[in-house]
């Protein structure tokens, strides 16, 4: 995970004058809009995976939110991902934001219905929402100290403790692919695009 955000990191710092090379360079409206910024993307990356994995969540028939993929009893179901997300949205977007966390509960062992676990989902991203819209490349730089288990504190900038949010995102966004297609149910991510006007 470590290693993810560190690539992620050095990847937004690579790309992104690439992209306004790419943007000054266009003579379109988007030529006269504000540069891009590292928070920009990110905040885009965050959305777009929050839509998939929402839209994955209504997707997946009530039937299957028990269903893992194996017979191991420490692999999440489909619905004990969803809680997953949410607990650590929770988590790391009260800690971005300097908030108290609002949940506390472990969502994984106390939701049961796909209504319990979609409102959960959609309720942490809501709680997050205001953290990545609030991003500015400025205060994603300024260093975090939170406390963890055992007393220990760990200092982060906000924008590499929201990459790591994210980054989780993707990385369980994944393990509910893999449940879905056990099903032969299309993830969102993989849903046919629709043609674009030539």
């Amino acid at each position: 995970m470590k290693i993810f955000c560190v690539l992620v990191m050095a990847g937004l710092s690579l790309g992104a004058p690439a992209a306004a090379r790419q943007n000054t360079q266009q003579n379109s409206p988007q030529a006269s809009q504000q540069p891009p910024t590292v928070a920009a993307f990110v905040r885009a990356r965050y959305t777009g995976r929050q839509n998939e994995i929402v839209r994955a969540a209504e997707k997946m028939p009530e039937e299957f939110y028990g269903l893992r993929p194996g017979s191991q009893e420490e692999v999440r179901t489909f619905g004990q991902h969803m809680a997953h997300i949410a607990n650590f949205n929770f988590l790391w977007c009260a800690q971005a934001s300097g908030q108290k966390n609002p949940n506390s509960d472990n969502l994984e062992k106390t939701l049961k219905t796909k209504a319990e676990f979609m409102k959960a989902l959609k309720d942490s991203y809501a709680f997050c929402d205001s953290a990545y819209n609030s991003l500015t490349d400025a205060s994603g730089a300024e260093i975090l100290e939170m406390t963890q288990e055992g007393g220990r504190t760990r200092r982060l900038p906000r924008m590499g403790l929201l990459l790591l949010n994210l980054g989780h995102n993707d990385e369980v966004y994944g393990s509910m692919v893999t449940t879905m297609r056990i099903k032969n149910i299309v993830p969102p991510g993989s849903e046919p695009r629709p043609q674009q006007p030539r």
